[in-house]
């Protein structure tokens, strides 16, 4: 995954890319060093319980026998023989996971994983997220936007909608909705870093993100940049407010400006502050914490996180067994390369949280390996310098998420920490974060910001951005 905007150096000279992304997908596999690598797009980040079982089937047939969840919520198989593709391809759009195989790529949409879940839920954004998907695969010029580009759909309570997003929506609650049912709210739509957003009605919500990717594919054209994101454009062909009003109003979908106040951290853009005595929503679950997640009318959702974000076939099974047998038949993968599993009564929810405990899934928001992040790193990846895991694994043992090389000066704990092989940080987290850099000296630690660039290694040059 790219680098957050706000970390990424800023250019002399405008981005020009001259080639399409080579970024993996189902159908497009990348050669790793430890074998193919397929990346399986799961907008929202949802699966089917039957959906889980044919991903594991692949895993232990065709790759290593180990899942990889994506900052996106997406699932990734590694090590896969030379030649398996099309069985591959095979599994997966019998099990539904290819709805169009020249949109596979693109299906980029995150979502607020609780939305719907937690006992004070906002808009169930998710329904736009399978609108949108659907829009997405009907719509042959769509093929033209890159495998990064992202759409991110966040259900008010500002989870996703800091992650980076080219085009995202951010769900309002309409007059009396107090946050205890579906809001009956619109939106606001935002593109990459603009300042401004516009308001739409609910309804139009999936039709405009579609509409604000085509007015960003007419503006890449027009700058021949060839850029593959929102914020690579060039100055002069920077995607504004007013740019994307008119792409809307093409398209038959009323817009409101809105100035932006916070919008980078998930706030409601433009949002002035509650007149005394308003109805205000009530707060929200952690989304990204393990635990259990108290939903409403007495149900309960499990949510686990995955050491360093990959899962052996075993636990991947055993989280789909409970999906099964004890919920709907569903899941959920989350950015923060987790799962939740929704719908479980409340008595069974305890005992089947301490069961994906002791098969070493991450439960507890105490846990030393939440909030713990890391690349591939060697044997995997040939451009790291060191096997990461191993040493970010090493240092959980010795009771601290950094090395012992770290500055006297600790960083502030709550924070995420990432562990990279190389000045790529593939996969890093987004905001302020501790960044752990492997350098031909060793481990060199770093406390990244909005407004801080991840230093590189001595002797070395940031590289471009990593898919």
């Amino acid at each position: 995954m790219p680098p957050s905007p706000s970390t990424r150096p800023q250019a002399a000279a405008p981005l020009l890319r001259d080639r399409g992304d080579a970024c993996p997908g189902a159908l497009r596999l990348h050669p790793a060093a430890d074998g193919g690598l397929a990346r399986v797009r799961l907008p929202a980040g949802d699966l089917t319980a039957h959906q889980a079982v044919v991903l594991a089937d692949a895993a232990e047939l065709l790759g290593d026998g180990h899942l990889s969840l994506t900052s996106r919520g997406n699932a990734e198989l590694r090590g896969l023989a030379e030649g398996c593709g099309d069985r591959l391809a095979g599994l997966l759009r019998d099990a539904g996971l290819l709805p169009s195989a020249a949109h596979e790529r693109i299906r980029n949409i995150l979502a607020s994983p609780l939305a719907g879940l937690d006992r004070h839920t906002p808009s169930d954004v998710r329904r736009w997220a399978r609108e949108l998907d659907a829009l997405l695969c009907a719509g042959e010029w769509a093929t033209a936007l890159s495998g990064r580009f992202l759409f991110v759909l966040d259900d008010g309570r500002g989870d996703v909608a800091a992650l980076g997003g080219d085009v995202t929506l951010l769900a309002e609650a309409g007059p009396g909705d107090d946050g205890t049912g579906p809001a009956g709210g619109g939106a606001l739509l935002r593109v990459g870093d603009a300042p401004a957003a516009l308001r739409i009605a609910g309804p139009d919500a999936p039709r405009a993100a579609l509409a604000a990717a085509g007015a960003f594919l007419a503006a890449a054209g027009a700058s021949g940049s060839g850029a593959w994101r929102v914020r690579e454009l060039p100055d002069a062909h920077a995607l504004r407010a007013r740019d994307v009003a008119e792409a809307l109003r093409s398209a038959g979908i009323e817009a409101a400006y809105v100035a932006a106040q916070g919008a980078a951290h998930g706030a409601a853009y433009g949002a002035e502050p509650p007149a005394p005595g308003a109805r205000t929503r009530p707060p929200y679950a952690d989304s990204s914490a393990p635990g259990i997640v108290e939903g409403p009318g007495g149900a309960r959702a499990l949510s686990v996180l995955a050491p360093l974000g990959r899962l052996t076939v075993a636990q991947w099974r055993l989280l789909t067994a409970i999906a099964a047998e004890d919920g709907p038949g569903a899941l959920r993968l989350t950015p923060w390369r987790g799962i939740v599993l929704p719908g479980l009564a409340a008595a069974a929810a305890p005992d089947r949280l301490a069961r994906l405990a002791a098969a070493g899934l991450v439960t507890d928001p105490a846990s030393p390996w939440h909030r713990l992040g890391a690349c591939t790193g060697r044997p995997g990846c040939a451009k790291s310098r060191t096997d990461v895991r191993a040493d970010a694994t090493a240092a959980v043992a010795a009771g601290t998420a950094v090395p012992d090389t770290a500055p006297a000066g600790r960083p502030p704990a709550g924070l995420p920490v990432y562990w990279s092989g190389c000045e790529r940080r593939c996969g890093h987290p987004h905001g302020t974060w501790v960044d752990v850099l492997a350098t031909a000296e060793g481990y060199r630690t770093a406390l990244v910001g909005p407004d801080t660039e991840p230093p590189a290694a001595p002797g070395t040059t940031a590289p471009p951005p990593a898919p």
